[in-house]
């Protein structure tokens, strides 16, 4: 499922207008990634916990020259899914 699958699945089964569809998915994926800017958890019970996890710089090889390289440190987006979550998958 892509965005504009899910933004007509929501319209569908929310019975709203699937412009105001948009607006709603587009009003939570911006929340959420601004709460992950902010370094905040955004945690959603029986569906899953969004967080950022924090890289550390390290030192890496260029797979072209082979020669050493250095990897800036970097924040990374993470997702654990809830229980609720897994058991509707199994």
């Amino acid at each position: 499922m892509n965005k504009q699958e899910l933004i007509g699945a929501v319209a569908d089964t929310a019975g709203i207008a699937k412009g105001d569809a948009v607006k709603a998915v587009e009003a939570v994926f911006d929340t959420i990634s601004a709460a992950l800017k902010k370094g905040d958890e955004v945690r959603l019970v029986g569906f899953g916990t969004f967080t950022v996890s924090k890289r550390k710089a390290s030192t890496g090889r260029n797979p072209r020259t082979g020669e050493p390289m250095t990897i800036k440190a970097s924040s990374q987006p993470k997702f654990k899914a809830g229980k609720g979550l897994k058991d509707s998958v199994n």
